[in-house]
């Protein structure tokens, strides 16, 4: 009698067969997969938004700033000829030049023909506060000072308002018009701050001129600029009221 093989042959012969089969299908052996070349990434640089950092070359430098033309100085005010004067005036800060009649009255800075007076009108019944200065011309200096010339004997032709002045520019000459009428001929000359026209008594002079002469009168500089300022803040307005002479 034939002996029969043992049961487990069969599920060990159908393994082998399904892992042949699997091995071979499609009919071909796998493909070796080529290596893959990996780019390295380059991260780009990050330019700042213009809105928080801007750029040197989009800015703009920044324009100087203007700078005025320094004024040209002072000068004496009276020319070619010997002229003496004192410390002091009545009634209000001022200084009587003494000088020959005739002397030129020239302007003492760069600047801008402010108000002039051709006619004397003064009168000694009614001494006008007004009249007393007779023939004059006032010059607004480029440095922002009036300055006042009267009781000259002549305007000298073509000086009318708003016409540009230079230093030493003749303004007109010496005389004794106005309240020194019948005295020795001089300049009355008085600083003041800019007004509108007509305010004679601001006009006339609001410091004492006597250290600035001096100096110009030897060849210096000495600016009137602070003294006027510092007589305008006390004065309190530009139009201060009258109390001298008035």
């Amino acid at each position: 009698m034939r002996a029969e093989p043992p049961r487990r042959a069969r599920p060990l012969v159908a393994m082998a067969l399904a892992v042949t089969l699997l091995s071979g299908c499609g009919g071909a052996a796998e493909e070796p997969v080529p290596p893959v070349t990996i780019t390295p990434v380059t991260t780009p640089a990050v330019t700042p938004s213009p809105s928080l950092t801007p750029s040197p070359a989009a800015t703009p430098s920044p324009s100087p700033p203007a700078i005025a033309e320094a004024p040209a100085g002072n000068e004496f005010p009276l020319a070619g000829c010997r002229a003496s004067f004192g410390h002091g005036h009545h009634g209000y800060p001022a200084t009587d030049i003494f000088a020959p009649a005739g002397c030129r009255f020239v302007a003492p800075a760069d600047g801008v023909v402010d108000e002039i007076t051709t006619t004397d009108r003064w009168r000694p019944g009614t001494n006008k506060g007004a009249d007393r200065g007779g023939r004059s011309v006032s010059v607004v200096g480029d440095d922002g000072v009036r300055y006042y010339g009267s009781h000259l004997r002549s305007v000298e032709p073509g000086v009318r308002p708003g016409l540009r002045v230079r230093r030493g520019q003749v303004l007109g000459r010496v005389g004794n018009s106005g309240s020194a009428r019948g005295i020795a001929s001089h300049l009355h000359f008085g600083l003041s701050w800019p007004t509108r026209d007509g305010i004679w008594w601001v006009r006339r002079g609001v410091i004492d001129p006597w250290p600035y002469l001096r100096a110009w009168q030897r060849g210096g500089q000495r600016s009137p600029v602070r003294a006027v300022a510092a007589a305008r803040r006390a004065a309190g307005a530009e139009v201060p009221r009258c109390t001298e002479e008035c």
